[in-house]
């Protein structure tokens, strides 16, 4: 055994060139900022947008603004001004406050649609409607109380009222209308309650 040479250690390893980090690789014919990366498919993009507006079409629907009440003219009384061109008209009118609110009168007005043109009059106060009845008893045929601004119907109420308008058209052209409308609006709602006879 004395007879056995040494072995030389063997000489280190060169060090190994540095490695390059494995990782994702870009394909540049690729187009990543286009509709068909970024969005789902438009099938699906049509049906989402056809389910908001059915939602959307229905929940307006249901939402939308209706007249507080419902009423019909029973009687129109109407006679001339001498030498004025005007005509006073009684209009008298059954009014059911079909909500769930009480109505609160704000102002009264009645319009007509006439062959000489359309025309829009305030109601008079209620105050003057002795006098105008001594003036022209042809007015006081079939009228109620006045319906007043300020008037309160409870839900569900039915009243029957008369207000009374001056027209600035002669009998003859108000004899010929096409229409006429009691126009009452409340305090707190965006539409008129109009009866159209």
């Amino acid at each position: 055994m004395p007879d056995q040479t040494p072995v030389p250690p063997a000489p280190p390893n060169p060090p190994a060139a540095p490695a390059v980090p494995a990782g994702p690789t870009i394909n540049i014919g690729e187009e990543y900022g286009t509709a068909k990366k970024n969005l789902p498919p438009a099938k699906i993009v049509l049906l989402t947008i056809g389910a908001v507006v059915v939602v959307v079409l229905f929940a307006s629907f249901l939402k939308r603004a209706k007249p507080q009440a419902s009423g019909t003219i029973v009687n129109v009384a109407a006679v001339e001004v001498p030498d004025q061109n005007t005509t006073m008209v009684a209009l008298t009118f059954a009014l059911h406050n079909t909500s769930d609110k009480i109505l609160y009168v704000h102002s009264l007005q009645s319009s007509i649609k006439a062959p000489s043109g359309d025309a829009t009059a305030d109601a008079v106060s209620a105050v003057d409607f002795d006098r105008y009845f001594q003036a022209f008893p042809a007015l006081k045929n079939g009228v109620q109380p006045a319906l007043t601004p300020e008037t309160k119907i409870q839900p569900g109420e039915s009243v029957d009222r008369t207000i009374i308008v001056a027209f600035p058209i002669t009998l003859d052209a108000f004899n010929h209308r096409h229409s006429v409308s009691v126009i009452v609006w409340p305090y707190d709602q965006n539409l008129p309650v109009m009866m159209t006879r």
